[in-house]
């Protein structure tokens, strides 16, 4: 059997595709595929889910009995030992819950992520005093030593937009967001402060859903969507809960959520307006 693992990475989701259209390629069978590896259906189909790890051995084999030449077989197992290997945030996995860490995977491989939050400054555009007031009410039991871990992760996790191949990064939220006090005044002025340099950054848009505005469609919760150069991925929604996230890549719910990005886009202030709607709150604190 294969060996199973809290999350998969975004190297292991797109073997797990590429091995799931060679083996259709070759109109080889779940049942041929799974007596290749003396194995059972669930098995090679949990590998093509990236359900479980790509263990070299079956990876090689099934490539042989798709009829892979030696060539492209080298060079697939050569981007599975890579894909296994775990990514930076493996070191924060004492505070990094299992349904988080392919969030985290998607997020640093995406070449494009919208987003709409209705509550809280998105995590990749928070200060650390923001974040670490945010976390301590997040994890009210947790200790010293952990809420700092926590932070320090927030914090890691922002140097993507910093990269030379930095996503796009495309945030609506709701005013509820800036009136939102956490952590106090002193923090919410120097949180604002970050917002007003993030939306002169030429990868960051920003935009705010005021309370005039009304009702609108995303009103149901916070949501990430992720697109991806890589052509095997589809665009992946993440939408989170009180105890976990669920992740949607069917075509007909990615579209429902753009959907819903967009309309909210035109409720919302203009890029070119955010920065003198932000600087407006700002005065207020």
């Amino acid at each position: 059997m294969g060996e199973a693992r809290s999350a998969p990475t975004v190297g292991q989701m797109v073997l797990g595709m590429r091995l799931r259209d060679l083996r259709e390629k070759a109109g080889v069978s779940y049942d041929v595929a799974a007596k290749a590896l003396h194995v059972n259906q669930t098995t090679v189909r949990r590998m093509e889910k990236a359900e479980v790890g790509l263990k070299l051995p079956y990876v090689e084999k099934l490539l042989q009995t798709y009829g892979a030449e030696q060539q492209e077989i080298d060079a697939f197992l050569a981007l599975a030992e890579e894909a296994n290997r775990p990514g930076w945030w493996h070191r924060f996995r004492d505070v990094l819950p299992d349904w988080f860490s392919l969030y985290v995977s998607l997020e640093g491989a995406a070449s494009r992520i919208r987003a709409y939050e209705p509550h809280f400054i998105p995590g990749l555009l928070q200060t650390e005093d923001y974040a670490r007031a945010l976390l301590s009410i997040g994890f009210p039991h947790g200790s010293a030593q952990e809420l700092e871990r926590r932070v320090a992760l927030r914090m890691e996790r922002q140097e993507l937009l910093s990269r030379p191949d930095a996503p796009h990064l495309w945030v609506v939220m709701d005013e509820t967001v800036l009136r939102l006090s956490i952590g106090g005044p002193a923090v919410m002025r120097a949180q604002i402060d970050r917002l007003i340099e993030a939306v002169q950054r030429p990868n960051i848009t920003l935009q705010v859903v005021p309370f005039s505005a009304g009702p609108h469609p995303g009103m149901g919760g916070p949501f990430q969507l992720f697109r991806f150069q890589i052509p095997e991925l589809p665009d992946i929604v993440y939408a989170e809960g009180l105890t976990g996230a669920g992740y949607l890549d069917q075509r007909s719910d990615v579209v429902a959520y753009l959907e819903a990005l967009d309309r909210m886009g035109t409720q919302a202030t203009s890029a070119r307006r955010t920065e003198n709607f932000l600087r407006g709150i700002r005065k207020e604190l």
